[in-house]
Formats: C-alpha cells, sequence, structure tokens
C-alpha cells in the first residue's frame, strides 16, 4: 500500500484528446462488488495498468448464457494488463460471503486501500408492473450491498494511509421526475448514494473520502445491451473506458476534483472529473454517434 495520492495537476495547459493521468495507483489495494464485465472491469483494467492489486467479488463463476465474462476470466485480463487479482465468487446479498471478501483481502494483500461498490441490479419498470422479487433484488444489492460492502471494510480501510470509498451512484436529485418514472429504481440508486452522503460525514475523523461517480450519457453495458432495443439504444452510448478513467482520476487525485469544493462527499460526474483533468475531446469515448446525439443519462 503507498502512503499517499498524487495531487491531481490542475495548472497544466488544456489536454485534447484522451485521458492522461498524473497520479498512479501502483500497490494500491482494491476491493470491487461486481466486475466481471463492463464498466467495474474496465475500472479494474485500468488500476491493473498501474499495477494495483485488484480483488473481485462477484457471482459469476461459471460462464453465463447472456452475459460475457466471470470473475475468473476478468481477473486473468487484470494480470495480462499487470495487476495483481484476487477473483472470489460471492454474492453481495450475502453477509458472509461479504465478510469473507474483506478477509480474503486483507490476507492476500495486506490491507484495503480502496472499496468500489459497483454491483447493481436495474429494472426501469413502473410501480403497477414491477416484479416484487425485482423490487427486492434492486434494494438488496444496490443498497444493503453497497452499505454491507462498506461497513465491513471499514476496519481495514482505517488501517490505509488514504482510505478511499468509491461508488457508482448517481447525484441525490430531487427533481420527482425521476421517481415518478421509475420509482423502484430510483430508490434503490438514491439509497447508494444516501451511503455516500452519510459515510462521507461519519467518517471525516478517519480520513475516510467517500464519493459517488456518475457518467452524463448511458454507457455500453450488459444491462443496457439486454433491454429490449438494447443494440440500438448503445449506439447513442459511450464506452466503459470513461468511467474507468474518471474512476481512476479520482482516486489519484489525493484532493477535491477543482470546483467540487471537498475531498469527500462529492457526486461526481465523468465529465466533470476528466474536465477538471485536461480532457477537452471526448470523442474517443463514443461508440459512434456525434456527441449531440448521445443519450444523457438519467438522473442528471
Amino acid at each position: 500500500m503507498t502512503s499517499s495520492n498524487d495531487a491531481l495537476d490542475t495548472s497544466a495547459a488544456q489536454q485534447p484528446g484522451p485521458y492522461r493521468a498524473t497520479g498512479s495507483l501502483a500497490g494500491r489495494t482494491i476491493l470491487m462488488s461486481g466486475g466481471s464485465r463492463g464498466i467495474g472491469l474496465a475500472i479494474a483494467l485500468r488500476a491493473a495498468r498501474d499495477g494495483a492489486n485488484i480483488a473481485l467479488l462477484a457471482k459469476t463463476g461459471q460462464p453465463h448464457a447472456k452475459l460475457e465474462g466471470t470473475v475468473y476470466t476478468a481477473a486473468e485480463q487484470i494480470e495480462a494488463a499487470g495487476g495483481r487479482a484476487l477473483p472470489l465468487v460471492g454474492d453481495v446479498r450475502n453477509d458472509a460471503d461479504v465478510e469473507g471478501a474483506v478477509t480474503s483481502t486483507v490476507e492476500r494483500f495486506g490491507g484495503i486501500d480502496i472499496v468500489i461498490n459497483n454491483a447493481s441490479a436495474i429494472d426501469l419498470s413502473k410501480t403497477d408492473a414491477v416484479d416484487m422479487k425485482r423490487y427486492d433484488l434492486m434494494q438488496d444489492i444496490n443498497v444493503r450491498g453497497t452499505f454491507l460492502l462498506s461497513k465491513l471494510s471499514l476496519p481495514a480501510l482505517r488501517e490505509s494511509e488514504a482510505g478511499q470509498i468509491l461508488t457508482l451512484s448517481p447525484p441525490l436529485n430531487l427533481d420527482p421526475k425521476w421517481a415518478g418514472l421509475h420509482l423502484a429504481y430510483t430508490m434503490a440508486k438514491y439509497g447508494m448514494s444516501l451511503t455516500t452522503l452519510g459515510l462521507a460525514e461519519e467518517l471525516k475523523v478517519d480520513g475516510i473520502s467517500v464519493n459517488s461517480l456518475w457518467p452524463c450519457t448511458l454507457v455500453d453495458t450488459a444491462a443496457i445491451r439486454n433491454m429490449p432495443g438494447g443494440d440500438r439504444i448503445v449506439r447513442g452510448a459511450r464506452g466503459p473506458e470513461i468511467m474507468a478513467d474518471a474512476a481512476h482520476a479520482i482516486l489519484t487525485a489525493g484532493n477535491a476534483i477543482p470546483e467540487s469544493g471537498s475531498w469527500s462527499g462529492n457526486f461526481y460526474t465523468d465529465e466533470q472529473v476528466l474536465k477538471a483533468a485536461g480532457v477537452t475531446d471526448f470523442t474517443p469515448y463514443s461508440m459512434g454517434a456525434p456527441e449531440d446525439q448521445l443519450v444523457p443519462d438519467i438522473f442528471l
């Protein structure tokens, strides 16, 4: 584990093109929920390129009929990218699995510096249509899973000289539009964001930073592709690499992203973070559609 993060260099001239890192996650230990594919895997691979240690707690131990990749194939990719991987098959809804993941990560890598709450379930059904099993699934994975993994990791994070929690959840936008569109999912995602808000305040005394990150546009993921018309929808999306670069910028900043006002308790968007890091051209992240035709993400 390293002693500190490098500060984000905001004095440099604006950088055209993709993100150029000014800090490194070399030697840092990350425990992530999910991560077999999509945004989580992209974040893990970006950290692996620095030489980070990455433990993945994910359910997919065997190939899935509709989902590409397993926790083991993700681990292989992480190590090929230059990181050290610990694949852990488990369910973030299960207390014993999460406790075991924390213990195994500490035993393998000597501690935990960063927790990334990536696991999430989505169902955009209206209230009449949502199945209560899906409602419970979203509450259990999104809200309870985020709370549980964060809670059980706290002793290890307090031992780190720069402990961080990063949750993939939206700003707490109380415009009733979002609750009216998909109440069950909105409650589940906002529960994750409330965990960020509360833990950031609670853990100030411990020096643990707690932040959330959310994309400005749709991101190409299996969850989107498996929706009706998903293959068409993702044409207006960006690739998961934009979230990977933004997460990397947050985790290596060492202090607040410019204009956020605080080192903890922030609800960042990917564009906000990357613009602060000097990125001016976002077209390399797109899946092909012009910038003015990208589909905005929800909750913004």
